[in-house]
């Protein structure tokens, strides 16, 4: 800056007015060239740091799907199955207790659930925070914001299957079915509560209006359920495909 300042102050004293403006213009454009590259240089630094932010939120992400991959094949195979059961307890209905096989009364007080885990907490980071501006693909973008709306279609439709089980079902099971019967068979602890204690009579079970009503609701939820899922699994391979992609660059 001193140089600079010597440089004008002899054009001053010089009297060259044309040659000091002409100095004058050079240094104003030096100025302006040096905070250019400044600029250029500080904007690529946030484009690195950005991008460097960007895979961070892709490999998170890949990760989470690849899981829920994985769990939604395990929930599929296991809705088909309930399916089958379910169906196939239908059958049984109007049989009487003395007429039915050991492996019917097995399946009818068979009710289980399980909730499947799904992971979202690369989403959950992603949508509680300012990470969206750090992703520039706009269809991968569109994507990831609307895979938590599916996650919690699968998830509603699954809280209502429970609540068939927990609310319908269960209570009109145990009218009916003495829980004796799902003690371990081959355990000689338990012979005398069942000699002496309250029998199950599947046959009211399997007449009873709410009992068939709750069979047939639970089977119909399920099968929504089953076409939840297999869209659901579909729009993550996809999604997984395209984070894939971009992390291959």
């Amino acid at each position: 800056m001193r140089v600079f300042k010597n440089i004008r102050k002899k054009l001053v004293l010089s009297g060259k007015i044309k040659n000091y403006l002409i100095y004058a213009l050079g240094e104003i454009l030096l100025i302006a060239i040096g905070i250019l590259i400044a600029w250029k240089i500080n904007n690529m630094n946030e484009i690195r740091k950005n991008n460097i932010v960007q895979v961070k939120i892709f490999e998170s992400l890949y990760e989470d799907l690849n899981s829920n991959l994985n769990v939604l094949d395990s929930a599929i195979v296991r809705y088909k199955n309930n399916e089958l059961s379910l169906q196939n307890t239908l059958t049984y209905v109007g049989r009487d207790s003395e007429t039915l096989p050991q492996e019917a009364k097995d399946l009818i007080v068979q009710i289980k659930f399980r909730y499947t885990n799904l992971r979202d907490e690369a989403l959950s980071s992603i949508n509680n925070t300012d990470k969206f501006q750090f992703l520039e693909n706009g269809t991968l973008t569109k994507l990831i914001a609307q895979y938590p709306a599916e996650l919690t279609a699968f998830e509603i439709q699954e809280t209502k299957i429970r609540n068939i089980v927990d609310n319908r079902l269960k209570p009109v099971l145990e009218e009916h079915v003495s829980l004796v019967d799902m003690l371990p068979k081959d355990n000689k602890k338990y012979d005398h509560i069942r000699s002496v204690g309250k029998k199950s009579n599947f046959s009211a079970l399997l007449n009873d209006k709410e009992y068939q009503n709750s069979v047939i609701d639970q089977l119909m939820q399920i099968q929504i359920q089953l076409n939840i899922g297999k869209e659901l699994r579909k729009k993550t391979a996809r999604l997984a495909v395209k984070l894939k992609q971009e992390l291959r660059g």
